[in-house]
């Protein structure tokens, strides 16, 4: 049986990067770990999460959670370094 820690290694995604997805795309971890494990994989996806990573980003700034803004764009940075989405 897999773990949780299994499919996200396997996801070629960071926990940080997979809970984005779920928080933009109002899922569940897994689903968003699906989800993102697939757009990843197309150069198209790969903007799309790039863009669902900014749109937190900008939600938050508007939210005024300064915490999670630093936080997410840590993750941004961490994407775009393993991502080809430049």
């Amino acid at each position: 049986m897999l773990t949780w820690t299994d499919c996200v290694e396997l996801s070629e995604l960071s926990e940080e990067e997979i809970d984005a997805i779920a928080q933009h795309e109002h899922v569940p971890e897994m689903i968003a770990l699906e989800m993102g494990n697939y757009l990843i994989h197309t150069r198209s996806g790969e903007k799309r999460v790039k863009a669902m990573i900014r749109d937190d980003i900008r939600l938050a700034e508007k939210e005024g959670k300064t915490e999670r803004v630093a936080m997410l764009r840590l993750v941004l940075k961490h994407y775009m370094e393993h991502h080809a989405c430049k």
